[in-house]
């Protein structure tokens, strides 16, 4: 009995060199070429879509606690898009998203609840022009793999509903009901391991 408590425990340095080792945080940044912040509204009886070309940020990740990961994104309000120059112009106007007032919107988390293996509920404060209100975002994590030249990638996926109104993104009041007020969100994003 001595004996094979003896031989427990010596072996219990070399059982821990065995067990797996615990990734650190990890600091990734938002790579906006690979990435996309899309939108839809209805219009009428069907829904427009259109996007953000320009975004950027930082997702700190804790692979071990995800509980503890954060995010914060900038958003460029100028590099609105939905395939009309027109309409995009009109969009960055003080009717819409008043762009030269407002250059941008962010979005900082708060929590990251786990609802699945590789999903999350995000809370965090989403900012657009002057009002500030806190949202869920529906997170899914792609994964993690080497890129280019092996820098490592981390890939989500985000989606959520917001109401324009409540961010005082209202329209003229030509537009009447024409344009709703819900806007589905969806967000993809690559992101790489800062050194």
């Amino acid at each position: 009995m001595k004996h094979t408590t003896r031989l427990l425990f010596a072996l219990l340095p070399m059982l821990g060199l065995l067990a797996p080792a615990r990734a650190a945080v990890e600091t990734y940044a938002i790579d906006p070429v690979h990435s996309s912040v899309g939108f839809s509204i209805r219009h009428f009886v069907s829904k427009v879509p259109g996007s953000f070309t320009k975004s950027s940020g930082t997702i700190v990740v804790d692979r071990d606690n995800p509980e503890k990961n954060s995010v914060e994104a900038t958003i460029d309000i100028g590099s609105v898009s939905t395939a009309n120059e027109k309409r995009d112009t009109h969009l960055k106007s003080p009717d819409f998203f008043d762009a030269a007032r407002f250059p941008t919107m962010t979005f900082k988390s708060k929590s990251w609840e786990r609802t699945g293996e590789d999903s999350f509920d995000v809370t965090g404060d989403l900012t657009i022009k002057d009002v500030t209100k806190e949202v869920v975002l529906r997170v899914k994590s792609l994964g993690f793999g080497p890129g280019m030249q092996g820098t490592m990638l981390s890939g989500w996926e985000a989606t959520t509903i917001l109401s324009k109104s409540a961010f005082n993104i209202t329209g003229p009041a030509m537009l009447g009901t024409a344009l709703g007020d819900e806007v589905a969100v969806t967000i993809s994003v690559e992101a790489s391991l800062k050194k």
